[in-house]
Order: structure tokens, then sequence, then C-alpha cells
């Protein structure tokens, strides 16, 4: 797995809401209840098109989000 740097996930924001972002895995998830997306990293590299974004369930965005606000 790739881990984002902290300081460069603490500006890094969802290219659609602003919103800000938890990585978890491969994949950076927007903190946005209404969007629930998510951005793939491929390579190491976050890919912030909102186009390639995934919206995923309130269940899989509540556990994933739920947890980073825990850490």
């Amino acid at each position: 797995m790739t881990e984002i740097d902290k300081e460069f996930l603490d500006i890094l924001v969802c290219p659609q809401t602003k919103a800000s972002l938890v990585q978890s895995g491969e994949w950076l998830y927007s903190t946005d209840p209404e969007t629930r997306l998510r951005y793939a990293i491929q390579d190491g590299i976050p890919i912030m098109l909102v186009d390639q974004a995934e919206t995923v369930s309130v269940e899989e965005f509540e556990e994933v989000v739920g947890s980073a606000a825990k850490r």
C-alpha cells in the first residue's frame, strides 16, 4: 500500500466538493456525506479526476470515514 504523506494529504481536497480526504488502502475518500466519492491511488499518485471517482455505499463511507475520525 502506498501511504500518502500526511502533509500532502492535509492540502488535498475533493475536486468536486472541496471536502477533506482520508486514505484507506489504495483509495482516498472524500469526507462529504452527500457525494461519498473515492479516488484511486495508482503507482503512488492520487487520481483526482471527478469523472474517474467512484461513489461508495453509505455503509462503506461510514466505515472508512468513521474509523479515520477515531485515529
